[in-house]
């Protein structure tokens, strides 16, 4: 179950044009007769760190479930790779805001990622043979020195790194980020970003954001999407922060500053 929530495989869909591409086209979704988003058109390259930003209730953490699958939606997601072999079906990974588990439990990153990794039950084979590659992926999000500690004992910025690993294996087209770094304090959230900035640039991946942090967006974000309801404003960072609906919707007398990493 909690493999599920890692790695999903979008459905089937007509192929992008161009380069290396996920293509969301008209989302929508209603909770009965409430409308929680329509009409969402997004297109991430690969190698972009597309960041959805918005007030609360704006529908981008429904979007993300959307995209998952995990919620009836209007609309087609489309996917094609560099090459156009690898299309219609992105691997895609996702960390959650946060992770509900018992603290108390003596379950450690080696254990969850053996219960990930392996269809039998962690306690009927030794983890020898995969720890080798568990210590690559934690090395990834600089986490190899945290693969022997209990998950309860991890700090909020450690477990999402952690939770980061995982979704990264195997490597995904579409990495999506559910405010990945709230409640984490300001050291971690940006060694998070600058993580996750490096990832884009070495691993070529599409990597879709939920994020509050505006000025950790400027600065780290190649698009950035005003969603509420629907999609306000997109480009730049710098075109969508000097945007007056933006303005208008955070209440910003000034655009954040990206050499600040936080408003201006």
């Amino acid at each position: 179950m909690f493999k599920a929530i890692l790695h999903h495989r979008a459905a089937s869909g007509s192929d992008c044009s161009g380069l290396c591409c996920t293509k969301i086209e008209d989302f929508g979704v209603k909770a009965g007769n409430l409308e929680i988003f329509s009409h969402v058109n997004l297109h991430i390259h690969c190698g972009q760190l597309t960041a959805v930003i918005g007030p609360n209730g704006a529908g981008k953490s429904t979007l993300l479930k959307a995209i998952l699958g995990e919620m009836p939606h209007t609309g087609k997601l489309h996917y094609i790779d560099a090459k156009g072999k690898h299309t219609g079906n992105p691997v895609i990974g996702y960390v959650p805001q946060y992770l509900r588990f018992d603290v108390s439990s003596p379950t450690s990153v080696m254990d969850i990622f053996m219960a990930c990794l392996s269809k039998r039950p962690v306690w009927f084979f030794s983890g020898d043979r995969l720890r080798p590659r568990i210590l690559e992926q934690l090395a990834r999000v600089k986490a190899e020195h945290l693969i022997d500690r209990r998950l309860g004992a991890l700090s909020g910025g450690e477990l999402q790194r952690v939770l980061l690993a995982l979704a990264l294996d195997p490597l995904p087209d579409l990495l999506l980020l559910d405010e990945p770094v709230s409640g984490v304090d300001r050291n971690g959230r940006e060694l998070f970003y600058e993580i996750v900035s490096e990832l884009r640039a070495k691993e070529d991946m599409a990597i879709l954001l939920i994020s509050h942090d505006l000025g950790l967006v400027a600065k780290h974000a190649d698009q950035v999407v005003l969603m509420d309801k629907g999609v306000l404003v997109s480009g730049t960072p710098e075109t969508v922060f000097a945007d007056e609906r933006t303005r208008q919707v955070f209440g910003m007398p000034d655009a954040p500053d990206p050499g600040k990493g936080g408003l201006a």
